[in-house]
């Protein structure tokens, strides 16, 4: 049996493989060394490097079957069923909104069918944020309506919606260099995929670093490497003291396409209608698990199922 508690974990994560591989065995050997060291998780100064390798060997036969289960045995592409039949019968969880509950309610269901300890419900107060209708048409050089998705915590147009000259960047600091040509724009960034971690930035900040420069409204460019025309949305921030502007994600396929425009030195005028708009705080509640060690059941694990956590921070569509 395990010692540590965080093992339930892990292999929770692993449930979804289906690739064996020798990196995987590694993978688990060492996120094990970690685990099962547990010190830095508690304060503790680290365990020699010589003990760690010896006390982990010892458990590699457990790593190895718990590969096995996700890759070959009964939990074979558990995780990704699981997630088809959630995203089918939930959909889009918005901060505040109806779907939001019921992704709670499954998750908490979900949890006490999978054994864990202490399921229980946190009341929270959460920002609600609506959507809306939303549309951007392209009108200049020609008629193009596009696909977009607000982002999350936009204000919205408007009514009548904005129509505007575009300005298309591809980084903040060509928008610090333009910045005189931005003033009653609509700033589109075209900002090349690098890494999620980096890219996001631009749906993050870029509405308020756009109103830095006196712009009506900013399209980001979907933070995705990937894209069959599809917007990819999530949580944006305002900064403070600066005017809140609509802003909402495009395609690559359209992002692209207006650089190439705006390279040629073709005006392009867009028509931004957006109906988003934040509502007064709305009860929700964090779900909370517990995992109780075999061997040390005083050093309980507390999880909160990243699906409620993201979806209250706005994060999910």
């Amino acid at each position: 049996m395990m010692t540590n508690n965080f093992l339930y974990l892990f292999y929770f994560q692993m449930t979804g493989n289906s690739k064996y591989s020798s990196g995987m065995v590694y993978v688990t050997l060492l996120i094990l060394i970690i685990l099962i060291q547990g010190k830095p998780l508690y304060g503790s100064e680290h365990k020699p490097l010589g003990e760690i390798s010896k006390e982990i060997s010892h458990y590699a036969d457990i790593a190895l079957k718990i590969i096995d289960l996700a890759v070959f045995g009964k939990a074979q592409n558990r995780s990704y069923e699981r997630l088809a039949t959630f995203t089918d019968t939930i959909g889009n969880r918005v901060s505040g909104s109806k779907d939001l509950d019921l992704a709670i309610k499954y998750m908490y269901n979900a949890l006490k069918q999978d054994g864990l300890e202490n399921v229980h419900l946190e009341p929270v107060k959460i920002p609600h944020w609506v959507r809306g209708e939303e549309s951007a048409v392209m009108l200049l050089p020609r008629n193009h309506t596009m696909s977009i998705l607000g982002l999350g915590s936009s204000v919205g147009t408007p009514k009548g919606g904005i129509e505007a000259e575009v300005l298309v960047v591809e980084s903040f600091e060509e928008l610090k260099r333009r910045a005189t040509e931005a003033k009653g724009k609509i700033v589109v960034y075209n900002q090349p995929f690098v890494s999620y971690g980096e890219t996001v930035a631009y749906r993050a900040s870029g509405a308020s670093e756009a109103a830095r420069a006196g712009a009506v409204a900013s399209l980001i460019r979907s933070v995705t490497p990937f894209s069959i025309n599809s917007p990819h949305t999530g949580w944006q921030w305002y900064d403070p003291g600066v005017p809140q502007i609509p802003t909402a994600c495009i395609t690559v396929e359209d992002a692209e396409m207006m650089a190439r425009m705006a390279s040629r030195g073709t005006r392009i005028v867009l028509r931004l209608t957006m109906g988003a708009q934040t509502l007064p705080d709305a009860d929700s509640f964090n779900t909370v698990a517990e995992i109780t060690g075999s061997e040390h059941p005083e050093q309980q694990t507390t999880v909160r199922p990243i699906i409620s956590k993201r979806s209250q921070l706005g994060t999910a569509k």
